[in-house]
């Protein structure tokens, strides 16, 4: 690959067992294997609009590490920056088989995994001198002190090039010892970026505020240029430092399989929308198409669309 690169993600992989049938993970005795990680799904749905990805992660040194970059290939994403690391582990999760658009459940097995260690030691790779575009996600920012500190790096890094930078929150209370310490930590990597994309929920929990406007209005005093605000099934709505707001309606889904990715989706959306000059509503309105194609399939990235794909829904999905 060029070493030129439009967008660069930081994250971990992990390999997913998806149950084939419903019920108790205990009692599931078949499984499907994929790929899974929030900051994965981002790259892989970039990657399949077009888009020249890199990778930055760490896996272990096994079958789960090698099937991860297998799927990172074959979806073309750059894996230059992926170390394998003989030391720690690939992490991995189980996955139960919702029914009736119910949220799955999902078991993960990622303590003291290879992705853990990322440090800013991983930001020697070229890309991050030469993509136009970093996606952070709070997931990664969860990891680890030192993982955390490789995307304070890199967030600063983008920032004084004067490069374009997007931060979808992606709580998971469950990987820091305290909500205080989250709420912290996370806030302070969203004021480096240009556009941030919470949840409503998210964001109150973020900003203490539960109104979207003034959710956004807490990020665009610091900094922030856009923020785009999911808000369940009434859409999302956006608002930006010059003052442009309003909201998207959602998309009619009639049929919804697995909820998993859909803000992942809606982050693929808005990104590759703003990054191909669409207008902030129009990226919005991608995003939101996008999202309701992931819940549309059973996997985190398997509803994701190719340009071909993308186009037929907007006009019918969404409108």
């Amino acid at each position: 690959m060029s070493d030129s690169l439009d967008i660069i993600t930081v994250g971990e992989a992990m390999a997913m067992f998806v149950a084939t049938e419903t019920g108790p993970l205990e009692n599931v005795e078949h499984f499907i294997k994929r790929v899974a990680g929030a900051e994965l799904n981002v790259a892989t749905g970039l990657a399949r609009l077009g888009f020249r990805v890199g990778w930055v992660s760490r896996v272990g040194n096994d079958s789960h590490g090698r099937y991860v970059l297998e799927c990172l290939k074959r979806e073309g994403i750059d894996t230059r920056a992926v170390t394998i690391d003989d030391r720690y582990p690939t992490g991995f999760q189980l996955k139960s088989k919702a029914e009736n658009g119910t949220d799955p459940i999902v078991e993960y097995f990622r303590k003291g995994s290879a992705a853990s260690h990322l440090s800013v030691e991983d930001a020697g790779y070229i890309g991050f001198n030469s993509a136009r575009h970093l996606h952070l996600s709070g997931v990664a920012a969860a990891l680890s002190e030192t993982s955390l500190a490789l995307l304070n790096h890199a967030a600063s890094l983008f920032r004084s090039q004067g490069k374009t930078i997007s931060f979808d929150p992606n709580l998971r209370p469950v990987l820091w010892k305290s909500e205080a310490q989250m709420v912290e930590q996370l806030n302070k990597l969203a004021f480096q970026a240009n556009w941030v994309l919470p949840g409503i929920n998210e964001g109150e929990i973020l900003t203490g505020y539960r109104q979207p406007e003034a959710i956004a209005d807490f990020y665009l005093d610091h900094g922030v240029t856009c923020v785009a605000i999911k808000t369940g099934a009434d859409g999302a709505w956006f608002k930006t430092a010059q003052g442009e707001q309003g909201s998207v309606a959602a998309c009619n889904v009639r049929h919804v399989v697995d909820t998993v990715g859909a803000g992942d989706g809606f982050a693929v959306g808005v990104i590759s929308g703003l990054l191909d000059g669409l207008s902030i509503r129009d990226a919005v309105r991608r995003g939101n198409t996008i999202g309701a194609l992931a819940i549309q399939v059973q996997g985190d990235s398997e509803g994701l669309p190719t340009r071909a794909e993308l186009a037929a829904s907007e006009s019918t999905l969404c409108v």
